[in-house]
């Protein structure tokens, strides 16, 4: 489990820092019902990771996605085809970034979130986890790792337990911030918004290519072991 931990902490971390959530938690929390809206999208959050992992482990169990403990073939091409997804959209990405950080523009739909029903607050926060092109792909290679580790079930329930929790860390932080940060909450929330709307692009473009050559690796040494 330590092994499936390690290999997964990659993919929790970098859908964590994923900069497009955050500023939607921060811009949630600045609406007049910030406090229930901003549970509610964490909450859609985690059950768009849960509900995502937990159908990759259902597709890749120990018994069709493993043998002698180690990956079927078609997990090391699933792997092969998210780090070149990855790869791709990483380059797409770094190549579309601003030149200027201060002329990064937010996607238009971030406009319309003071003016959500607290019920599509979290079908938001349900899709961003979920359906997201960035956050799925990173969701789905973590999903296949565990499953295909041949770990009990309750093991592997507990690891994808843990890769939610630490890929939810980027929203925890604003919403703590916000419920315990008093006064200053404002300010430092508008600094953390600010600063990832800036670098939003060129943050994920990195993370992807780092973390497509890994899946890119790993798919080509299951396929030629």
């Amino acid at each position: 489990m330590g092994k499936v931990l390690g290999d997964v902490l990659g993919f929790a971390a970098a859908v964590a820092v994923s900069p497009l959530p955050i500023i939607a938690i921060i811009l949630i929390l600045a609406t007049p019902r910030g406090r229930l809206n901003g549970i509610l999208f964490t909450v859609g959050w985690i059950l768009g990771l849960s509900a995502l992992g937990a159908i990759m482990l259902g597709i890749a169990s120990p018994a069709n996605a493993s043998t002698h403990h180690q990956p079927a073939t078609w997990v090391g091409a699933l792997k092969l085809a998210l780090g070149l997804f990855l790869l791709v959209f990483g380059a797409r990405q770094w190549h579309r970034r601003p030149r200027d950080p201060s002329q990064a523009q937010l996607p238009k739909w971030m406009g319309a979130i003071d003016r959500l029903t607290p019920v599509k607050i979290f079908a938001l926060g349900l899709a961003l986890a979920a359906l997201n092109a960035k956050n799925a792909p990173l969701t789905i290679a973590a999903g296949a790792t565990i499953g295909s580790a041949g770990l009990p079930v309750g093991q592997q329930i507990a690891s994808l337990a843990i890769f939610v929790l630490i890929a939810t860390l980027g929203l925890l932080a604003p919403l703590g911030v916000f419920l315990l940060g008093g006064e200053r909450a404002k300010t430092t929330l508008g600094n953390w918004k600010d600063w990832a709307a800036q670098h939003n692009v060129a943050v994920m473009a990195v993370l992807f290519f780092v973390l497509g050559l890994k899946l890119f690796g790993d798919g080509i040494s299951i396929l030629v072991s």
